[in-house]
């Protein structure tokens, strides 16, 4: 499975967790541990959410596509 983005690697070095991302957008923790390991994807306006709530840029939540 192709690797898109990087949520998981955040809650983690942040010290949160998926139940804690789960709680604050109100969504399953089954969907959210799905987009953790890149089973789902995000929309764009959910990615979003995520980025503010994690206070980050919402590029640091993607993979780049260049190395």
């Amino acid at each position: 499975m192709e690797k898109i983005n990087r949520i998981k690697e955040i809650l983690v070095i942040q010290d949160r967790t998926q139940i804690w991302l789960a709680n604050k957008l109100g969504k399953s923790t089954t969907s959210i541990t799905a987009m953790c390991n890149n089973k789902t994807q995000p929309h764009l306006k959910e990615l979003k959410k995520i980025a503010n709530l994690l206070e980050v840029d919402i590029r640091e939540l993607l993979i780049s596509t260049k190395q």
